[in-house]
Formats: structure tokens, C-alpha cells, sequence
């Protein structure tokens, strides 16, 4: 606890990135294995001092790569008692508290996020997790409906599946298309307008072509790059005319539901078969927390239920084993449980709302540099800035490695963290911002270390 409590502390202040080798950290913690085993003091020590400088600030206000979020004291506090129950939240009988609380929080969650009161849910390991389970049960579904038992029948033989999905679809869609023995052969990815949204056109050719097959749709609810929201109004009665499942990609995208300036992006969401999100990013919750919500309880239970002689099942409680990918698992519904408590409707609303205007806030003035520029406005919390060499026969490329290096060197000095990106075929800074702790006073040291360090680069090669 007392370690704990300094890097929680200290977490502020500390530089962002790491500072130890990969040969440094080999060194100091590939100790041998004992015969005898080591006192437990002395193994926590050890392990702090070993790990000093290869931990990464992500839980702090001034990490805005990826999409990663901190974790609220509430929420941080609850995930040390859920190691300290140690309960197995597979069932109701290893953990009756745990799956009340679970219970409760995802009824919060569908609240929070405007889904149907009757849907079914799941607390996974994270948004790739979700994904896998959501289309688990579109799999169950769509085959169901081409009178196929997947569950039962396996795929070898079944009427072949096709994902669509847009150019800017998430790595872990296909990746779950893997997972779920679909290939990722199956996905077509579709065309996009100029706002990062997938085209009505292009979609409706596809399902035209498609037409009495088994298809699952999946649409975007905040992209990766610049927080694209996809046409929900519009895209999924056109889905649902041609009988086919819908699924919304809403790892932080989702979160928006929850905030009275930013809801209307998700207009016509709810009409989807299933939704999947994030705890750990935009709830900040500790790793790892992710959601999967299905409208029909039917095919999520079909997919993912076990039964067994010795499992003590039912007696009117939810048993979580039922609905999720794991068999036994942390009960990670608590830190959700106590973000939510300790936040409330109108605290989730204030943080997307500042992230979102923090984003914008960086995004403007990093790319008001000189020899920077704003690849788009921020829709949400992400953006992305690029970085130009000042010789006048500079090509692409070398604008891509000037990027490149500025977010290399920002992260040396220690005082941000930003990540890399390619989108439409250059190089670009990400601008992520998903911590509860960053605040508007972030904005001009964070704008003044990237000038510093555009500067440096730049006169490198003047």
C-alpha cells in the first residue's frame, strides 16, 4: 500500500514516459527463482526498485496517447478490495455481491448510454473482448437464421459470413473476425465520405449484393484518428431492411451518450443489435474493463451459456459465466460500480465535455506552430497534427520522419506522451485526451514543450 500510495501521489509530477532500457529492466528483474522463496516484504520492495523507470505515466493528466484513461479514486480504491475479496464472479453462488453489483451496473450503463432497458450485457477484459462476444451473437443469430446451429455445428460446412464495415474500422474487428474463426477474409471495408463516415452508397451496393446472405454490419462510433461518428440514422434501417445484424464500435465513442452536448452524435445508435465499450478509457476505470451489450437476449445467451452438473446455477440470480467469454474472472463490475457512484450523470457528462474541449484547445494551438498544421478539427477528443520540414524541396516523406522524431523527442523530455499515427497515406501526431485529471492548465506547458522540441528538430536540418 505504501508504494502504492507514492506512485499515486507522485503521478503528476512524474516524467511521462519510460526511462529504463528494455536491457536495464531485463537485468534488474530476471532474478533466479529461489529454492526457498523470498519474505513477502522483501519481494514488493525488490519489485519496486527493479521496475523504477519502466513504468509508463498513463494514469496521468498529461498521457494523451492512444485512448487510455486514468483511474478515479473511487474506482481505484474498489479494484484493490476486488483483489483483496478475491471473488471468482463466474457465478452467483462464488460471489453474490459481485454479480449484484455487476447487475446494477450494467442496468447504469444502458441508462448512461441510452441502450434498450432489456438488453443483455457483459463486463469483459476490454473492447476487443466485447466485440468478440457481440459477434458471437450476431454469428448465432445470422447462421440461425440461414437454419444453421453454429453452436452446435461448428463453421465447417455453415453458409459463409460477411462482415461490412468502413475503411476506418478498428484493428480488433477483424482481429475478433479471427478469434471467432470467421477469417478476416470476410470483411469488406467500404468507402468513407470526407467526414470519416461510412458512405450510405457504398454500403447499400454492398448489402444489395449480399442479398439473403448472412451479413453483419459493423458501424463506428468515434474513429480512432479524429472521432468519426458513422450515420446511424440513416445507415441502420438500411442494414435492417435487408435483414442483417448491426453492430456499433463504441470503444470511447459510446461515452458520448452520456453528455447533453455530444448525445446527438450517436442519433439513431440505440437502433443497433449490439454495442460494445470501454470502462478503462473514457470511465476511467483501472485495467481492464470493457462492456458488451446485445438488444436480443437470446443469441448473447445462446452463444456464450455453460451449464454443468456441478455448477450451482440459477435461483433467480444473474450468473455472469452465462453472458461472458471467461469462465472464471475478476469481478471487475466493482471499480465500474464505484466510478459511476462517485461520478454520477452529471460527472460523466463534465468529463467527456472537458476532454472534448481540452482536444480542441491542443489540437488549435499545436497546429498554430510554425512548421505544424491540424489535419482536421476534433470532433470529440481525438485530433492529429502534423509536423513539416522547413527545406524547400522536402517530400512527403521527410514531413512524415520530422513527425516522427517531434513525437519521439516530446516523449524524452518526459513532460507528454503522444503517439504516432498514418492516416490517408502520411504520417501524423495522435492528440488523445481521456484522463479525468487533465485540466485546461495542461494545455500551454504541453503546447510549449512541442514547440520547443519542432524547433530543435527543424534546425537540424536548416
Amino acid at each position: 500500500m505504501r508504494h502504492a500510495l507514492a506512485h499515486v501521489d507522485g503521478v503528476r509530477e512524474r516524467g511521462v514516459d519510460a526511462t529504463a532500457s528494455l536491457d536495464e529492466l531485463r537485468r534488474r528483474i530476471d532474478v533466479p527463482l529461489t529454492e526457498g522463496g523470498v519474505a513477502p516484504e522483501r519481494v514488493i520492495d525488490e519489485l519496486v526498485a527493479g521496475i523504477d523507470g519502466g513504468i509508463v505515466g498513463s494514469a496521468g493528466p498529461r498521457f494523451f496517447g492512444f485512448v487510455i484513461g486514468g483511474s478515479l479514486p473511487a474506482a481505484l480504491a474498489a479494484d484493490w478490495l476486488t483483489s483483496a475479496w478475491d471473488q471468482n464472479a463466474g457465478l452467483y453462488a462464488c460471489g453474490p455481491a459481485a454479480a449484484v453489483v455487476e447487475e446494477v451496473a450494467g442496468a447504469w450503463l444502458k441508462d448512461l448510454f441510452g441502450l434498450p432497458k432489456g438488453a443483455s450485457f457483459a463486463l469483459v477484459t476490454g473492447c476487443q473482448m466485447a466485440h468478440v462476444t457481440c459477434l458471437a451473437a450476431a454469428r448465432h443469430e445470422v447462421l440461425e437464421r440461414a437454419g444453421w446451429n453454429v453452436e452446435r455445428d461448428g463453421l465447417s460446412g455453415a453458409p459463409p459470413i460477411r462482415i461490412l464495415t468502413s475503411t476506418e474500422q478498428h484493428a480488433t474487428v477483424p482481429r475478433a473476425a479471427r478469434l471467432l474463426g470467421l477469417g478476416t477474409a470476410c470483411i469488406d471495408m467500404l468507402p468513407c465520405d470526407d467526414e470519416g463516415r461510412l458512405r450510405v452508397d457504398a454500403l447499400m451496393r454492398a448489402l444489395e449484393a449480399r442479398a439473403g446472405k448472412p451479413t453483419i454490419v459493423v458501424l463506428q462510433a468515434g474513429d480512432l484518428n479524429r472521432g468519426a461518428f458513422d450515420d446511424f440514422r440513416t445507415l441502420i434501417p438500411i442494414a435492417h431492411a435487408h435483414d442483417v445484424w448491426v453492430h456499433v464500435d463504441g470503444a470511447f465513442g459510446l461515452w458520448c451518450a452520456a453528455s447533453p452536448k455530444y448525445r446527438q452524435l450517436l442519433d439513431g445508435a440505440d437502433a443497433a443489435d449490439s454495442w460494445s465499450s470501454d470502462g478503462h478509457k473514457w470511465l476511467n476505470v483501472p485495467y481492464d474493463c470493457g462492456y458488451a451489450f446485445v438488444r436480443d437476449p437470446a443469441p448473447h445467451h445462446a452463444s456464450q451459456g455453460v451449464h454443468s452438473s456441478y455448477l450451482v446455477q440459477g435461483a433467480g440470480a444473474r450468473d455472469q459465466v452465462d453472458w461472458t467469454p471467461e469462465f472464471s474472472r475478476r469481478a471487475r463490475g466493482f471499480a465500474t460500480y464505484a466510478a459511476l457512484r462517485q461520478l454520477g450523470r452529471e460527472g460523466v457528462a463534465e468529463m467527456i465535455e472537458r476532454c472534448c474541449i481540452i482536444a480542441r484547445e491542443l489540437v488549435e494551438r499545436i497546429g498554430a506552430l510554425p512548421g505544424a498544421r491540424a489535419l482536421c478539427e476534433p470532433l470529440i477528443n481525438q485530433g492529429m497534427v502534423r509536423f513539416f520540414d522547413p527545406r524547400p524541396d522536402a517530400s512527403e516523406a521527410d514531413h512524415d520522419r520530422l513527425t516522427d522524431a517531434v513525437v519521439v523527442g516530446v516523449r524524452a523530455t518526459g513532460e507528454a506522451f503522444f503517439t504516432p499515427t498514418s492516416w490517408h497515406g502520411v504520417r501524423a501526431m495522435r492528440v488523445s485526451v481521456s484522463n479525468w485529471q487533465t485540466s485546461t492548465e495542461d494545455v500551454a506547458p504541453v503546447v510549449a514543450c512541442i514547440a520547443r522540441v519542432l524547433e530543435a528538430e527543424r534546425a537540424k536540418l536548416r
